[in-house]
């Protein structure tokens, strides 16, 4: 009996769009910058809690920080969340989830998923 390995399939979605965090507290305008080929993300809402005076000087800052391509659907940079940053890749795994990993010191590593968000 033969195993079949299927393999993820390619798609053509961008990134390029309205993102919201996993715990729907945040919303992100994701779109590509520098020369068009890197990806920058910019938090543009907060909500459900996060909107407090600790978070809204961050209105309007990059999260993720004109992040170079490394592969299809996949970028490596800063990431920049809530004043603290980190080396990060971002991975768009979907049509509609990026998947965003940021390390500090290659030791304390956080993933979070955003969500494409339809206005």
């Amino acid at each position: 009996m033969a195993v079949l390995a299927i393999a993820p399939a390619a798609f053509a979605a961008s990134p390029v769009g309205t993102w919201e965090i996993e715990m729907r507290d945040s919303r992100y305008r994701v779109e590509l910058c520098g020369d068009g080929t890197q990806l920058c993300g910019t938090l543009i809402w907060l909500g459900n809690g996060a909107d407090n005076a600790e978070n809204l000087p961050y209105l309007n800052t990059l999260l993720i920080d004109h992040a170079q391509a490394t592969g299809p659907n996949e970028w490596k940079g800063d990431l920049h969340l809530f004043g603290q940053s980190a080396g990060g890749t971002i991975t768009q795994v979907g049509d509609d989830e990026i998947e965003l990993r940021g390390c500090v010191a290659l030791v304390i590593c956080k993933t979070y998923r955003l969500f494409r968000y339809a206005e």
